[in-house]
C-alpha cells in the first residue's frame, strides 16, 4: 500500500534541501510524487505544516543517528569525525543540509519554522558541547578551547563544507576537511 504522506516527505525534503523552502510549491511536490495538490493539502494544509514536519522527521533521524554514535564510538574525536560522516551524504546526493537550506532564508521563513530550525541547531550544539567536554575530561580532545565555542566551530566547518563541495561534487574533498577538522581536535 502507498504511503503518499511519507513520499510528500521524503520529495518535499529533497525538494528544500536542493531548492530552498521558498524554491519549490505544492504544483512541484504533486508532480514529483504523482498526485493533485488537493492531496498534498489533505496531508499538509499548509506549506508552514509541511516544513514542520519536515523539520521534525530531519530531527529525529539525527537524533537516532546522534545515539547510536554516543552508543557505538568510544572518544570525543571519533564521535566527531562519525557526526561529520552524517553530512557526508548530502555532498554525495548534491543537497545541502536540510536545517541550514531552510535557515539561509532567515526572516522570510514563517516564525514556527525558524523556532523549529533553531531548536535543532541547539540540539546539535549541546550534543557536541557534551562530547567535546567529556573529550576533553577523557583527554582525548585538546584542552583550552571552551566547548561550546569548539560545538559552533564543528557546525560551521560542517556546513560551510556542505556547501562548497556539493558545489565542487567533491564527497573527498569534504572526507579532507572532516580529517582536518578532527585532527585539530585532537591533543598536540
Amino acid at each position: 500500500m502507498r504511503d503518499t504522506r511519507a513520499e510528500l516527505l521524503s520529495q518535499a525534503e529533497t525538494l528544500v534541501r536542493g531548492r530552498g523552502y521558498a524554491g519549490f510549491s505544492y504544483a512541484d511536490l504533486a508532480e514529483a510524487v504523482g498526485i493533485r495538490k488537493a492531496s498534498i493539502h489533505h496531508h499538509f494544509p499548509t506549506k508552514v505544516d509541511l516544513g514542520a514536519a519536515l523539520v521534525a522527521a530531519y530531527a529525529a533521524r539525527y537524533a537516532a543517528a546522534l545515539a547510536a554514535i554516543r552508543a557505538e564510538v568510544p572518544d570525543g574525536p571519533g564521535r566527531v569525525a562519525a557526526y561529520g560522516r552524517l553530512y557526508l551524504g548530502g555532498v554525495e546526493q548534491g543537497l545541502g543540509c536540510l536545517c541550514a537550506a531552510l535557515a539561509i532564508e532567515g526572516a522570510a521563513l514563517p516564525e514556527r519554522l525558524r523556532g523549529d530550525i533553531a531548536a535543532f541547531f541547539e540540539g546539535h550544539l549541546a550534543w557536541l558541547e557534551s562530547v567535546l567536554r567529556a573529550g576533553q575530561a577523557d583527554g582525548n580532545v585538546r584542552a583550552g578551547p571552551d566547548p561550546a565555542a569548539l560545538a559552533r566551530y564543528v557546525i560551521a566547518t560542517l556546513e560551510g563544507a556542505l556547501l562548497m563541495e556539493r558545489l565542487f561534487a567533491s564527497p573527498t574533498a569534504f572526507e579532507g576537511t572532516l580529517a582536518v577538522l578532527v585532527d585539530g581536535l585532537r591533543p598536540r
